[in-house]
């Protein structure tokens, strides 16, 4: 049973991928995530007028507006980045990889900006990461027939948005429930998209049943299954299992896209994806465990002010772990 709840993990959120990869071709990216985000929204909202009342309880304006900054770093920066770049032509393998580097960055940045121990061992596996980005990325961009090279700088930026928001997460001294966090930032992700939209005049779905498809796949699969099994496994078998299968993402996104969409998959491509899971291994091996979701998450229950993140080690005399958390999304 737990491996059939991990391979079915995997294979949700990886659909994530996938369903922008499905979408890319029937509409713009702001109306996809649209489309996505206004059902979603209402859906939560009308949960969290009824049943989840309680976990709105003691939450001020402040604690609010920080979830609402998070959710649009997390969620809507992030999303509309990788929506964007596949749209472009960026393999959804690629993207998932750029994307699965965000736990190494935000380890490597809490040692300047938090003052927090980086090992050398894991310095070591941030370097082995970053190598096999690049052997990814120049594979898929020398296969990617008329796609830009500026192009392969999107995931970044929504790599980027995913770090800060993990800064101004951690920072966060309020306990806020998942179901809270997940209804604020999709409610913020429908309002900006919605906004977008407009403002493009990209509101009106296609008629094309392959966007509802994409709708529906991203909606079912993505949203319900990805987040549904994710705290399923949280509560059964701990955050550190979470974390390590969220790095089986970008392989398996490589290798359902070469399969479903012709995307390339060569030895190079291949050899990158080993270089970035033997970095994975290095960094996490002789590390404290992860006491934070992984990157994209909902936060699960905090237990202090800040979250441990799996590459930051406590500061010797300190008693529990510092560093930065993970946001929502």
């Amino acid at each position: 049973m737990r491996f059939l709840l991990s391979a079915a993990f995997v294979l949700c959120w990886s659909s994530g991928f996938i369903g922008a990869r499905l979408g890319a071709g029937s509409a713009p990216a702001v109306t996809l995530l649209m489309w996505r985000f206004l059902p979603l929204a209402a859906v939560l909202a009308l949960v969290a007028a009824t049943t989840a009342r309680a976990s709105w309880r003691g939450l001020t304006a402040r604690d609010l507006a920080r979830q609402v900054a998070v959710g649009a770093l997390s969620q809507s920066g992030y999303l509309f980045t990788v929506y964007y770049a596949i749209q472009l032509g960026v393999s959804s393998g690629t993207t998932a990889l750029i994307d699965g580097t965000q736990p190494l960055v935000a380890g490597a940045l809490a040692g300047p900006v938090l003052h927090q121990y980086v090992s050398r061992r894991q310095w070591l596996g941030l370097c082995l990461g970053l190598a096999g980005v690049v052997l990814v990325t120049t594979a898929d961009a020398a296969a990617g027939a008329g796609v830009s090279r500026w192009a392969y700088l999107v995931p970044f930026l929504g790599m980027s948005s995913l770090v800060a928001a993990t800064f101004l997460e951690g920072r966060s001294r309020t306990r806020v429930a998942p179901s809270v966090a997940m209804t604020v930032h999709c409610a913020t992700s429908a309002v900006l998209f919605t906004a977008l939209a407009t403002g493009a005049g990209s509101v009106r779905p296609p008629a094309a049943l392959s966007f509802w498809v994409a709708v529906g796949w991203l909606v079912a699969l993505s949203t319900f299954g990805g987040y549904g099994l994710y705290w399923l496994i949280l509560r059964r078998s701990g955050v550190t299992e979470v974390n390590t299968l969220m790095f089986l993402m970008a392989p398996v996104t490589a290798l359902w896209g070469a399969a479903m969409f012709g995307e390339p998959f060569g030895p190079q491509t291949a050899a990158g994806l080993a270089v970035g899971l033997t970095a994975v291994v290095l960094v996490r091996r002789g590390t404290t465990p992860a006491t934070v979701p992984p990157a994209g998450s909902p936060p699960p229950p905090a237990r202090g002010r800040t979250s441990g993140h799996p590459l930051v080690r406590p500061r010797a005399g300190d008693g529990r772990p510092r560093g930065v958390g993970r946001p929502g999304r």
